[in-house]
């Protein structure tokens, strides 16, 4: 069972916000630059990742490399679901090669709530989002066609998405004409998925090993006290 064993920055008052940002280069030092000159340089700020989910994820990734739960280290998967789903929310990074390899929609589960995911569960047929680090597994070919298996990794949070069928998998209503018809972006299960013509090159670029990583700003990392 894995425990995300870094500790997150206390909640900060309202007034305390605009300075979020510096606290937590402070609190995570060093390691933090240099995710800062990946952020940076593939200007993630201006395709709508903010810093926040994005050290959440780099750190997360750290975290569980030396947990030795990652058999790919390069590619990791971030969704934020603080962004409204017409939005391309979905980051596929290499983090050694400084490159942005997707950026694309993803969808929520259809209780989780309509354009913005709000509501977020474990629970099995609630058709809602889980939220935290996820390893992908192996892909497989299904009734959505070729998909890919997720294992969650916190407890209580997600680590029940292997029996909720909880994959990355395309869908025709993941698409511009959806967003069109509908205004906002059509609802899965709770699965991540992707539009069709993406689902493959995703599958291959990130199966077997890597991380994903979903964020919304009411997540909280699983802290883990080391001797308690």
């Amino acid at each position: 069972m894995t425990n995300i064993s870094w500790r997150a920055p206390a909640m900060l008052p309202v007034s305390a916000e605009i300075s979020s940002v510096p606290m937590y280069r402070m609190t995570f030092g060093l390691t933090v630059n240099s995710h800062q000159l990946i952020y940076d340089s593939l200007h993630l700020d201006l395709k709508g990742l903010s810093e926040k989910a994005f050290t959440y994820a780099l750190e997360g990734l750290e975290e569980l490399k030396e947990e030795g739960k990652v058999l790919n280290d390069s590619v990791i998967t971030i969704v934020d679901f603080d962004q409204p789903s017409v939005n391309k929310r979905m980051y596929i990074l290499d983090v050694k090669n400084y490159k942005l390899l997707f950026n694309t929609w993803a969808a929520h589960g259809r209780k989780s709530g309509t354009l913005v995911a709000t509501s977020f569960s474990n629970t099995l047929s609630s058709n809602k989002s889980s939220l935290g680090f996820y390893l992908t597994d192996e892909p497989y070919y299904g009734g959505n066609g070729y998909s890919l298996k997720l294992k969650g990794l916190e407890p209580g949070l997600n680590d029940r998405a292997m029996q909720r069928a909880i994959v990355l998998h395309g869908a025709r209503y993941v698409s511009q004409e959806s967003i069109q018809e509908l205004g906002y972006l059509g609802r899965s299960f709770g699965c991540p998925a992707v539009p069709v013509e993406l689902s493959q090159p995703i599958i291959e670029t990130i199966k077997e090993g890597s991380i994903l990583f979903i964020y919304n700003s009411s997540y909280r990392p699983r802290l883990f006290l080391a001797g308690s």
